[in-house]
């Protein structure tokens, strides 16, 4: 299972992508992470990054990609992985489909989780409200400030991805205004539904599945035979009840033919007396 998780600061993408790791054993590639960890090694493109770096520029794109081409050959991401960070532009997503394609994987899809950003601005006034009132520091980057501007960098950069992969078919909405429990259930709703989960459920469900796959097998005997049986029911009913009155007919008149006289004789006779 290959996955991208969209939306604005404060969405919860964190959370839920700590949720599907844990739930499908899947890894979460953050490119700071990545990008680290890769300096740290000193494999090429780490040192190629950490010179980047070093000089307080932003590592172009090619170098990120190539980070991410190294982290998704490891062993722990066989089963899968969510970005996280990365694709933030429409380019970087051009050069992930194309990193993808040469590795013949495929991206599952693309979970975007949709806010009401006043909503958020609130839960962000909120939250650095109660963090004061225990006398506690606020964090820097968890102001109303600070999330207004990367609201309005999400808008301009990011949001594009939102058409991009509609377009190619892989967008799934959840509405992130729900509790977290409500989301991670979404999410894994609509990953069971395009077949993306598979992979993990088979141990469970292969004793369920068997059934399913069984009672799937019999289904169109057992409707033919119960439409069968309908018919011949009906047509039991349609032949029954004239048959039914065609017996009783000669009931009657083999006992009028015992009694050897029928009765409008018999009256004749006593008439004339």
């Amino acid at each position: 299972m290959r996955l991208i998780l969209l939306g604005p600061p404060g969405s919860g993408k964190g959370t839920q992508a700590q949720r599907l790791v844990q739930r499908h054993g899947i890894v979460q590639l953050s490119t700071g992470e990545m990008l680290r960890a890769a300096v740290a090694a000193g494999t090429p493109v780490g040192l190629k990054a950490k010179d980047v770096m070093a000089s307080g520029g932003l590592v172009p794109d090619d170098i990120v990609v190539g980070i991410i081409s190294d982290r998704i050959d490891q062993p722990d991401a066989k089963k899968g992985f969510i970005l996280d960070g990365f694709p933030r532009t429409v380019p970087q997503a051009e050069a992930l489909d194309e990193l993808l394609k040469k590795k013949h994987m495929k991206l599952d899809a693309v979970i975007e989780l949709r806010v009401n950003e006043s909503a958020l601005l609130q839960r962000v006034e909120t939250r650095a409200a109660e963090t004061r009132a225990r006398g506690e520091e606020v964090r820097v980057d968890d102001t109303p400030e600070v999330l207004i501007k990367r609201l309005a960098s999400y808008r301009q950069l990011t949001e594009p991805l939102i058409h991009y992969y509609s377009e190619r078919r892989k967008l799934l909405t959840v509405d992130g205004m729900m509790t977290i429990e409500h989301v991670t259930r979404e999410i894994n709703r609509i990953l069971a539904a395009i077949g993306a989960v598979e992979p993990r459920p088979l141990k469970k469900a292969g004793a369920a599945k068997g059934p399913k796959k069984t009672t799937g097998g019999r289904s169109k005997p057992v409707a033919k035979a119960a439409e069968a049986a309908k018919r011949t029911i009906k047509a039991a009913r349609r032949t029954g009840k004239p048959a039914s009155r065609g017996t009783k007919k000669p009931v009657r008149k083999t006992a009028v033919a015992k009694g050897g006289k029928s009765p409008k004789k018999v009256m004749k006779k006593r008439a004339k007396r």
